[in-house]
C-alpha cells in the first residue's frame, strides 16, 4: 500500500525548498503527497524578498480537510511562521495521537531572511516538539531552540541533540552540514543512544531547500515502516544523490536546487 504523507509548509515559487520540494520529494520517495500551505514566499535561488502568512483559521482548515476525507499516514511539519500559525496546527492535529510528525524548525533562511518569528518559537517548543516523531534542525537551529552557541564539534552536536530530546520529540536528527571540513556528519539521538551518518561534502552551490528535501525523504521512509535509523539512512542517501546530480540542473545564479529525480530521469 502506497503511504499519504501530508506536508505543512510554506511555498516557494522558484520551486528549491518548501512546499514544492516537499511534494517532490514525497513523491520520489514512493509515498503520495500532499501539502497545506502556511505561507506565500517571494524567493528566488538569491534569496527571500516577500513572505505573506496564509491566515491561521485557514491553516487549520487545510489540514482537517485532508484528514476528514483522508487516510494520513505522516506528516512533514516545515515553516509555520508565527506563532498563531503554530498553534492552527497543533490543534489541527491534535485528535490525531500516535501520528507520525517529523518536524523540521525552519527558522532562517539560506540567503539569511527569517522564516520564524521569534514569539513563534516558545509556541513550537511547547506544542510541536512533544509531538514530534523526530526532528530535524541544523546547528544553527538547534542553537537557537537551545539558547546556546552553535556546536561546532561532533561532541556538542550530540549534546545538544540528547538536550532537544528532553523537550519531547522521540528522536533528534542534528544535520552537521554547517561543520567545517570535508564531511557532512548527521547525529540521530534517540532515548537508544546516538547514531552517527556520515557521508562527504559535496563541492557545489545547489544546496537551497536540502533541509526541507531531508525531512520529506524522512517522512516519507518513516511512513514506510522503516526503523528511525533505517529511515534516515534512506533520506541522507536521497539528498545527497539529489545533490550530486544538481549540475544537470540550470535553475537561477544564485544557490540552486537539488536534483529531486536524479535517480529517474536522464540526465
Amino acid at each position: 500500500m502506497i503511504p499519504n504523507v501530508l506536508s505543512i509548509a510554506g511555498s516557494d515559487p522558484s520551486g528549491g525548498a518548501g512546499i514544492q520540494a516537499d511534494l517532490k520529494t514525497i513523491s520520489a520517495n514512493g509515498a503520495y503527497a500532499m501539502a497545506a500551505l502556511t505561507a506565500l514566499t517571494a524567493q528566488n535561488t538569491q534569496g527571500v524578498s516577500g513572505v505573506h502568512l496564509v491566515p491561521p483559521a485557514f491553516v487549520k482548515q487545510q489540514i482537517r480537510a485532508v484528514f476528514d476525507d483522508i487516510r494520513v499516514d505522516a506528516v512533514k511539519i516545515g515553516m509555520i511562521a508565527s506563532a498563531d500559525i503554530a498553534d492552527a496546527v497543533a490543534d489541527a492535529l491534535e485528535d490525531h495521537p500516535g501520528l507520525i510528525i517529523v518536524l523540521d524548525p525552519v527558522m532562517i533562511a539560506k540567503g539569511g531572511a527569517p522564516l520564524l518569528q521569534d514569539d513563534a518559537i516558545a509556541t513550537l517548543r511547547d506544542r510541536l516538539l512533544p509531538r514530534a516523531t523526530m526532528l530535524t534542525p541544523n546547528l544553527p537551529e538547534a542553537a537557537h531552540l537551545l539558547g546556546v552557541e552553535t556546536a561546532t564539534t561532533r561532541a556538542e552536536m550530540a549534546r545538544q541533540g540528547a538536550a532537544l530530546c528532553t523537550m519531547g520529540p522521540q528522536a533528534v536528527l542534528m544535520k552537521g552540514g554547517h561543520l567545517g571540513g570535508g564531511e557532512s556528519p548527521d547525529c540521530l539521538v534517540t532515548p537508544d543512544g546516538t547514531h552517527w551518518f556520515e557521508g562527504p561534502r559535496i563541492d557545489t552551490p545547489n544546496t537551497h531547500g536540502t533541509g526541507c528535501t531531508l525531512s520529506s525523504a524522512l517522512a516519507a521512509q518513516l511512513a514506510t515502516g522503516l526503523s528511525l535509523p533505517d529511515a534516515v539512512l534512506a533520506a541522507k542517501t536521497y539528498v545527497a544523490r539529489a545533490i550530486a546530480g544538481s549540475a544537470a540542473l540550470t535553475v537561477g545564479s544564485g544557490h540552486g536546487p537539488t536534483h529531486h529525480f536524479a535517480g529517474f530521469v536522464a540526465t
